[in-house]
């Protein structure tokens, strides 16, 4: 009979791609026999919790550990909440070298991290959701660390420090998360405070100069207060070789430190403040030449003044005076109170303040003066309060009640110090640009309420439905003023394409209020205590923006970003199969967004701005799987097809291949960086070779199908398909009250050349964000 379910669940879901998209018939092939695992990182998202459902006489080391979540605002194992999501815990992390927010796409199904710095970063889940250096709206992914919302997606770009684990939940959110969102939610969580003593230490040491130190100790005050403290520090010299003067960059410096009390006076009350600081010093946002599009122009430009790009991206090389340069200092404080009272009711009252500096320096890519510094830095301070009250559990209806308010308060200077040599690399009037500087002060203030409420009623022993509503209220004030420039006094025909470029600007105050509902209406069924079917209907909206940049010829009135919508149909089942040895979780999805929020380029002002980019529909399908082979040997796999598309976009900014001022882009699959097919495998291997002594091995490989970079969808703009692999072996040893880990690991073996990621940096012409090449290296930990 499990054998059948198995079966019945692989074919459901592999039956479902081939007759949807019968082109890619070998793809879905492929991902639906690996569909009979998941990612070592999934394997530990399974099961009933440990309340005696397991088979009689399953051997627990052969079955696939239940994991606890709390996305619903309560306890409970996440094969039981009928929600799309994946987990990662600290040991999936660890096994597969992920450190950074931009390799958890290498585990994750359905999942796209955008990144370039630590401003320039975005998170798409489904393809939704790439709209980087947004100072003026938030992502359509939200992203939390311990109920905190962060409202910048830089603010998740340090390293994974003392995790406890990873929740991605795909589609609209808003019922019971403090933010509004219409794409997904990331929620990470860290260890909290323990009781008994729980410390340590780990180095790690690689090529190209990498290096990274970690340390936790945790432990008890008293019989009612324990203390957490975690740090790290890493050290990576860079694999980009800039020849202007032989040093490496993309690399750098990253350091934080974390430190927790929480507080529990008595089995009803419980407390836990939380303070870190992160901090960044290094030269990422390092962008390779890609092409120089139809008509070469950039390196006609670049032979006028006589610089020497590097041309071969492979080459993994660049030539710059002067080069990139990112400083990041971040961090904040929160609490969280939760107070059981007495007639079961549940308090809780989250607490936080953020804030985020963000500055960067990046020159024009060339060894020769036309650019010396461009971007923009980024002030941002917000402070968060979420209250919910949660009725007793057990009972036919259970619900949750909340309020959230978010107020944000955000400063960025956009600007541009041209060198001598700019006006002959542009083709203008001499004394039009050359030796200019110009500055773009914004300024941003955002106050959002929000009253929310999700309900559970519990039909009978196998059904229960689930809904959910969401009332957000935003006020949005902004101001964009660009001071006169400053450079050499000219006249005539310099004068006006000066003032053209960079000519003085004040929008004045500028008005944003928006009110935007979420809803969720859920039906689950409990076909068995092993298998769960559930199907859903979600609204989610994220409100508008405002660009915080000067406005082209539409003027002050295009500065605002209407909301974005999505109205999302979901399809899933989850299943604990073969005594909980395996395990194979499945949806259907689809999702129309209107207004869809996303950069577009400016080729007259060579910069980024927002647009809503017509309607959006997103569909398809994704599996989760596992299987315990034997004990200790677990295999996985997470797959997703997505078919995304413009239903509408008729006024979207043509590539550069094409002569016009507006491209029709409706019935395309041409969003950024949307790949139709994504698949991760993975195999995990442990065995005891010894008293106290344990091997084992990992193997992780990970697939991306092509996609465009850029809003335009340009030919010239397509990142290739890629795939990577990685692997890691060691060996576990414990001697008295000390447990050591020795590994050797290997990210990328084959040294794949692939791209992340893709940019309009100059007139027709795109640059890159290449990813690291092979990295061996060694990790020795021990805890005590």
């Amino acid at each position: 009979m499990q054998q059948k379910k198995l079966a019945v669940a692989i074919a459901a879901a592999y039956g479902f791609v081939f007759t949807y998209a019968p082109e890619a018939q070998a793809q879905a092939a492929a991902l639906a026999v690996a569909a009979i695992s998941d990612t070592a990182a999934n394997a530990v998202e399974a099961g009933a919790a440990a309340d005696g459902t397991a088979a009689a006489g399953a051997d627990v080391s052969q079955v696939i550990a239940s994991v606890t979540v709390s996305t619903r605002r309560r306890n409970e194992t996440s094969q039981s909440v009928p929600t799309t999501m994946s987990v990662l815990d600290s040991k999936a992390l660890e096994d597969n070298r992920v450190y950074r927010v931009q390799d958890l796409q290498q585990l994750l199904p359905s999942t796209t991290v955008n990144y370039v710095h630590a401003r320039q970063i975005s998170f798409a889940v489904r393809g939704l959701g790439n709209n980087p250096a947004s100072d003026g709206l938030e992502g359509s992914v939200g992203l939390y660390l311990d109920n905190v919302y962060l409202a910048r997606p830089g603010m998740a770009a340090f390293d994974a420090l003392d995790i406890q684990q990873l929740e991605l939940l795909r589609g609209p959110q808003g019922t019971l998360f403090g933010k509004n969102t219409t794409a997904g939610v990331l929620n990470i969580t860290t260890k909290q405070p323990t009781f008994r003593s729980e410390n340590s230490a780990s180095l790690s040491v690689g090529q190209e100069g990498y290096v990274q130190g970690k340390a936790v100790v945790s432990g008890a005050f008293s019989d009612t207060a324990a203390g957490r403290l975690s740090a790290y520090k890493t050290h990576e010299d860079g694999y980009i070789t800039n020849l202007y003067n032989g040093s490496k960059v993309q690399g750098g410096d990253r350091s934080g430190v974390r430190g927790q009390v929480l507080l529990e006076p008595d089995n009803k009350l419980s407390a836990r403040l939380i303070a870190d600081y992160n901090v960044e010093d290094s030269n990422n946002g390092t962008l390779v030449f890609f092409n120089a599009g139809p008509s070469g122009k950039f390196l006609t430009q670049a032979a006028a003044v006589g610089a020497h790009p590097v041309t071969d991206p492979t080459l993994r090389q660049v030539n710059l005076d002067s080069g990139s340069h990112v400083d990041v200092h971040q961090g904040g404080v929160s609490g969280e109170v939760n107070w059981k009272l007495d007639n079961d009711y549940k308090f809780t009252s989250i607490s936080a303040y953020r804030f985020w500096n963000f500055t960067p320096h990046n020159d024009d890519g060339l060894d020769v003066p036309i650019l010396l510094n461009v971007g923009a830095s980024a002030r941002h301070r917000q402070f968060t309060q979420e209250l919910r009250l949660a009725t007793p559990l057990g009972r036919d209806v259970e619900s949750v009640y909340g309020a959230y308010y978010y107020y944000q308060n955000l400063d960025n200077i956009n600007f541009f110090v041209n060198g001598p040599l700019a006006d002959k690399f542009n083709a203008t009037p001499i004394g039009a640009w050359n030796n200019v500087v110009s500055n773009t002060y914004g300024h941003l203030r955002v106050n959002s309420y929000a009253l929310f409420a999700q309900t559970i009623w519990h039909i009978d022993p196998k059904w229960d439905l689930t809904g959910g509503l969401r009332a957000t209220y935003e006020d949005k004030l902004a101001t964009v003023r660009r001071d006169a420039p400053v450079g050499p006094a000219v006249t005539g025909a310099a004068l006006a394409v000066r003032t053209a470029r960079y000519g003085a600007f004040d929008s004045g105050e500028v008005h944003l209020s928006n009110l935007s509902p979420s809803a969720l209406l859920t039906l689950a069924y409990k076909v068995d205590s092993d298998v769960l079917a559930f199907g859903s209907i979600s609204h989610g909206e994220k409100s508008g923006g405002i660009n915080l940049s000067v406005p082209g010829a539409a003027g002050v009135s295009s500065l605002k970003v209407n909301n974005e919508k999505a109205n999302n149909f979901e399809l899933g089942i989850k299943s604990n199969l073969l005594e909980r040895r395996a395990q194979v979780n499945a949806s259907l999805f689809w999702n129309d967004v209107k207004g869809y929020q996303s950069n577009a380029f400016d080729r007259v002002s060579s910069t980024q701005y927002l647009t809503n980019a017509g309607t959006v529909r997103s569909r398809g399908v994704e599996l989760d799987a596992s299987l315990v082979v034997a004990r200790g040997f677990t295999l996985g796999a997470n797959g997703s097809f997505n078919d995304v598309k413009y239903k509408e976009y008729k006024n979207a900014p043509c590539p550069v291949e094409i002569n016009a001022t507006y491209c029709d882009l409706s019935g395309r699959a041409a969003l950024v960086n949307a790949p139709r097919w994504i698949g991760n495998l993975n195999a995990a291997y442990a065995h005891a070779v010894a008293d106290n002594a344990e091997a084992y091995g990992n193997i992780n490989y990970a697939y991306r199908s092509s996609t465009y970079g850029t809003l335009d969808a340009s030919e010239y703009a397509r990142i290739p398909a890629y795939s990577l692999t990685n692997l890691s072996a060691g060996v576990k040893i414990k001697r008295g009250s000390t447990k050591w880990d020795l590994s050797l690991w290997a990210k990328n073996v084959f040294d794949k050349h692939y791209y992340t990621s893709l940019w309009n940096t100059s007139p027709a012409a795109y640059n890159s964000v290449i990813g690291t090449p092979r990295q061996l290296g060694v990790t020795a930990r021990a805890d005590f």
